[in-house]
């Protein structure tokens, strides 16, 4: 039971900070598809982390290539062929001789290598020292990663697009979609060929790293100033295992989202339930005529939620709700201690539901009943006409 709560408050640490990561510069909304969850088979459930910063579930493609990068690391972000493409349209070309064929395949390769030069000229330009990191979005040939690698550059390719929108919001910079061109002041771009690669697109990590489970590669790139996005790594021993703690991570970060959109928390652990139920039963005094017990029968429907949690933790349901019961009656706003039966303090133990789940509950909770007694009307009704034909003398409906 301890570790198990050892595990919990991990979780609830992770949702936190995860979901508060992308609040600090995007208030007063959360986005929460800038938080990545990624998953790696091996260690405990316990090894669950939070990185501030991305995690790419691919590694770099040649063996030269640095497998860690610490200091100052600058990140360039791009969305550029970096290797050799067949045309589109069916084509004949028609040489002289091997020479000219020769020329051409030089030529196509020339457009490549101008654009890998480029970035080499960005690495030379930042400093000896200087340490680069190239994620594209599209590939690299085995050519171009031979000389990025001479450069002690890493280089990734086919990076997943949403990837590329997270680093761009972890480190800075702009995504490139083209390297022939140079930014203006007021925004736009002038197409130069010959323009270099602007220092201003690049992005800045403290750490990127490569890490290597079996035949699978995680490039971690962390120790980020200001991330407005950041990845949660779920680890376990077993698929089921890391299956179940990505729900539990899910969750979580669903009810801290939705705490902070609401800006307004319940009472949790069934007190807000056992309060509702006092509630109703006042108001029955209100009511005449039939209503009266479909009053009682919603108030008595309340009590499901505490009468659940005593059940799950092994607790009598009926002696837990006389407990919160009596302490409401004398003004106590608490819930159910799940460890010892008894009733806490649910504010100083930090103990909450969230508004909007509440109210939905609720919402729901009655316009369901009243399809299901729609459709017992109904079945009521069609065997009250099934009796009715099948009397003597009968007249059948049209």
């Amino acid at each position: 039971a301890g570790a198990d709560d050892g595990d919990a408050d991990a979780d609830a640490d992770a949702d936190g900070d995860a979901a508060a990561a992308p609040r600090r510069v995007l208030p007063p909304l959360i986005d929460l598809h800038m938080v990545e969850v990624q998953e790696m088979q091996h260690q405990a459930d316990v090894d669950t982390e939070l990185v501030r910063g991305l995690v790419l579930d691919h590694g770099a493609r040649h063996p030269n290539m640095p497998r860690l990068l610490e200091g100052d690391v600058r990140v360039l972000t791009c969305n550029v062929s970096l290797e050799y493409e067949k045309s589109e349209l069916n084509t004949t070309l028609v040489y002289a001789d091997a020479k000219a064929r020769q020329k051409m395949v030089g030529e196509e390769h020339e457009h490549t290598n101008k654009r890998v030069r480029k970035i080499i000229d960005l690495k030379r330009r930042l400093g000896d020292d200087a340490q680069l990191v190239v994620i594209n979005q599209k590939g690299i040939d085995p050519e171009s990663l031979d000389m990025l690698a001479r450069h002690n550059i890493l280089a990734l390719r086919r990076a997943k697009r949403r990837n590329m929108e997270r680093v761009v919001l972890c480190c800075g910079g702009r995504a490139l979609h083209s390297f022939d061109g140079a930014a203006r002041a007021d925004g736009d771009t002038e197409h130069v060929d010959d323009a270099p690669i602007p220092l201003d697109a690049l992005g800045r990590a403290g750490r990127v790293y490569q890490y290597t489970l079996g035949e699978d590669k995680f490039t971690f790139i962390d120790k980020v100033a200001a991330p407005r996005s950041c990845t949660i790594v779920v680890r376990g021993p077993a698929k089921h295992v890391i299956a179940q703690t990505k729900d539990a991570v899910r969750d979580g970060l669903r009810a801290v989202k939705m705490a902070i959109d609401d800006r307004c928390v319940v009472p949790g652990a069934g007190a807000f339930w056992v309060g509702a139920h006092a509630a109703v039963m006042r108001a029955k005094a209100d009511v005449a005529g039939r209503a009266k017990l479909g009053t009682v029968a919603f108030a008595e429907a309340l009590l499901v939620v505490p009468k659940a949690l005593a059940l799950n933790a092994g607790l009598d349901p009926i002696d837990a709700v006389i407990t919160l019961q009596d302490e409401h009656a004398r003004g106590h706003v608490v819930g159910l201690d799940l460890d010892t039966g008894d009733a806490m303090d649910c504010e100083a133990e930090g103990v909450y539901d969230t508004y909007t789940t509440v109210r939905m509950v609720l919402q729901h909770a009655s316009t369901i009943a009243s399809q299901l007694m729609l459709v017992d009307e109904i079945v009521a009704a069609g065997k009250a006409q099934q009796q009715q034909q099948q009397q003597p003398g009968a007249v059948p409906m049209p």
